[in-house]
């Protein structure tokens, strides 16, 4: 086979049984890749955009994921490396040879269009696909033979759906942007009846432990369910955007962006948080809100609740981030949910890759990343129901890659009748640079935050 038919040959059932072409650009396919092996900033633009299924010629998505495991792993990828790592997975031959790499660089106009060129693979990618879904539509039109047509007509309707709904909802915004959205929600429920070198946690203790969060850490908050891990690290979020106008991100894989808002806005100002979801709200709540709205809508808070997000769209979002709006801290709610898209031999190993390429994200980009997790069933099978390090759920290496661990524990979700009912544990199990202790907050769930004692 010469390169020519790697290159123009359409790959197996591409044309979807029609006599055309389906929808391709492989110029700017081209271009995509060899401005990748030119530039490191052009994978971090490619990144946002493609994944290797939207190329059209296979041997093109081979050199795309060779790219971005190299990326991913910290490594250099141009031409020499890409024929490396291609090599010893065998593709080396099916994509034309290291001399094709070499041609994909030479025939790239400037790599400071790659996100450009991507946005046309993209583009055709989208258009095959909704040629795909007509076939299948056509097909299921053909095919029904007195079954039930409004059933027909709902799978035609997903089908068409499922062309657009990739990346419907894939970016951060601004909270100034969200908060209107949140409101809009609230009011349609009613309708239904002192000087540190890191970020503030917020707590005045672990700050005086931890001098704050510092750039390059790695800090692991984890807890059980329904303990409220997320609220805390939406707390720690708080102190840095809000208190300190330091800008932040939140990539959540598992609240809404205006859930999140939600709780930003009843822990700011102090109105129950089932109110909000509710939208029973007296005259006093509204000005409340009102009041905090102009307050906090101005903090340089971005939320992301892009659904199966994957590492390396998270490293080159933080990236873009940095570059425009000075991010000081990142929070990913939360690594259990994280995807890479790629086969791996095990859940665990996929998890210990996360968090290696999570402490690599951390010293790259000189900020500091929390990394939500999930304890595994540890501390329910003891007496006093403590969490341990032990308990990190799915890998070790959590552990290992950590510069902090911080352990919620909450007795008054295991024992209602506890004496230390509204208190909180917050247990610095881990401090590579410092002592570890046990602080201990107070919890108002009903406004949807943890708060030092004193207040």
């Amino acid at each position: 086979m010469t390169i020519e038919d790697l290159e123009y040959g359409a790959p197996p059932d591409a044309r979807g049984g029609f006599d055309r072409t389906p929808p391709q650009d492989l110029d700017a396919e081209r271009s995509v890749l060899g401005g990748m092996m030119i530039s490191k900033d052009a994978i971090a633009d490619v990144i946002e955009q493609l994944r290797g299924t939207d190329f059209y010629r296979p041997a093109h998505e081979a050199i795309y994921d060779a790219i971005l495991d190299l990326y991913g792993r910290g490594e250099p990828a141009d031409a020499i490396t890409v024929a490396d790592e291609l090599t010893k997975r065998g593709e080396i031959t099916r994509i034309g040879g290291a001399p094709y790499l070499h041609t994909l660089i030479s025939a790239v106009p400037t790599a400071a269009n790659a996100g450009y060129y991507a946005r046309i693979v993209r583009e055709r990618s989208i258009l095959r696909k909704l040629v795909e879904a007509g076939t299948r539509i056509v097909q299921l039109g053909y095919g029904t033979d007195g079954g039930d047509v409004d059933e027909l007509v709902n799978n035609a309707q997903a089908e068409v759906y499922a062309v657009t709904e990739r990346r419907a909802s894939e970016d951060y915004l601004p909270l100034s942007e969200i908060i209107g959205g949140t409101v809009d929600e609230i009011e349609a429920a009613g309708h239904r009846g002192e000087g540190m070198i890191g970020v503030p946690t917020g707590f005045a203790d672990l700050d005086r432990l931890t001098n704050g969060l510092h750039p390059g850490q790695m800090i692991v908050l984890a807890a059980r369910p329904a303990i409220g891990k997320s609220t805390l690290g939406i707390d720690i979020v708080r102190s840095a955007a809000i208190k300190h106008n330091m800008g932040a991100v939140v990539f959540s894989l598992e609240m809404s962006r205006n859930e999140i808002t939600m709780r930003l806005l009843s822990a700011e100002a102090r109105v129950h948080l089932q109110k909000l979801r509710t939208g029973q709200m007296g005259e006093e709540d509204w000005a409340k809100i009102a009041g905090t709205m102009g307050r906090i809508s101005e903090a340089p808070l971005f939320i992301d609740d892009s659904p199966n997000m994957s590492l390396m769209e998270i490293r080159a979002k933080c990236r873009r981030l940095k570059q425009r709006h000075d991010l000081k801290l990142v929070v990913i709610d939360y690594l259990q949910l994280m995807t890479s898209g790629k086969r791996v031999e095990s859940r665990q190993q996929e998890v210990s890759e996360f968090s290696r390429a999570l402490k690599l994200l951390a010293k790259e980009l000189e900020v500091p990343v929390i990394a939500i997790s999930q304890l595994n069933r540890g501390p329910e099978q003891r007496t006093d129901k403590r969490p341990a390090m032990s308990d990190l759920r799915e890998s070790g290496s959590i552990e290992q890659d950590a510069d902090m661990v911080i352990l919620l524990h909450r007795e008054d979700a295991y024992e209602k009748e506890s004496p230390r009912a509204g208190e909180a544990d917050l247990i610095v199990a881990k401090h590579r640079n410092g002592p570890t202790d046990t602080i201990t907050v107070a919890f108002q769930g009903h406004y949807s935050r943890f708060v030092d004692m004193q207040m």
